[in-house]
């Protein structure tokens, strides 16, 4: 059904040896790894992501909110590692064939410091946008996953609720749109693949009032990914975004 492709070269060309250590070696890294174009996987991965976004929009307008206390139930945590590991089988497939940690951005940073200091920098521009947002339109609520207030005596299955939304859906979800998403879109453009990827990323979350953003917040980790050619600091701006979240919801 997808089409195979042979193995992305991982070799640097001659001038991107010359360059490397350049101030403008953060902008060029991803071009030197785009590889060729993959139609087939790149259709699969499509429909993929547009099936799980007409799925979350069905259950969005059938009206079926999550429980009150959706955080602080095993089962929503259980639930999580079962969603994410289909969705992370269902990655593996479209990526069969090639280099995993190419197909996935699974690789260092040319420059760590470079990529640590962007990752303050997407948050605080998130974070700023979501202000600004929330003097015209409240999009805090309306997916219904962060409690409203602490519950001490069920302190456990918060725990593992915590786990898994700011560690696990960072993970899968990253190397789903700003991993292969990013590597597959590429070669058209880099741009594309951020404003692409973006988009997905937010429609996938079955969200109105959220999704603009949700959009901005995945074209802004599309960027880091583009600056720095690694899924890495996109996790962790995700990570601290959500587990931020969720901590200021029960303490705040």
């Amino acid at each position: 059904m997808l089409a195979v492709m042979p193995p992305i070269s991982t070799a640097t060309p001659p001038l991107l040896n010359v360059c490397k250590g350049s101030p403008w070696w953060n902008a060029i890294v991803e071009s030197a790894t785009v590889g060729r174009r993959s139609p087939g996987r790149l259709a699969g991965w499509l429909i993929f992501v547009l099936a799980l976004t007409a799925l979350n929009y069905a259950s969005y307008f059938a009206g079926a909110d999550p429980p009150d206390d959706v955080a602080y139930r095993y089962s929503s945590s259980i639930g999580a590692v079962v969603q994410f590991a289909i969705m992370f089988g269902i990655l593996l497939l479209i990526a069969r064939g090639l280099p995993l940690r190419e197909a996935f951005g699974l690789r260092s940073p040319p420059s760590w410091g470079r990529a640590l200091g962007l990752v303050p920098l997407a948050l605080f521009a998130v974070w700023g946008a979501g202000l600004v947002y929330a003097q015209f339109l409240d999009a805090g609520e309306e997916q219904g996953l962060v409690p409203e207030d602490w519950d001490s005596s069920r302190a456990g299955a918060f725990a593992a609720y915590f786990a898994s939304v700011a560690i696990l859906a960072p993970i899968v979800e990253e190397l789903m749109y700003r991993g292969l998403g990013f590597r597959l879109l590429a070669p058209y453009g880099a741009w594309v693949a951020i404003v692409v990827t973006g988009l997905l990323f937010g429609a996938a979350h079955g969200l109105l009032i959220g999704f603009p953003i949700l959009s901005l917040f995945g074209i802004l980790l599309g960027w880091v990914r583009s600056k720095t050619g690694s899924v890495y600091p996109c996790i962790a701006i995700h990570a601290i975004f959500n587990a931020t979240a969720l901590t200021v919801s029960v303490t705040v």
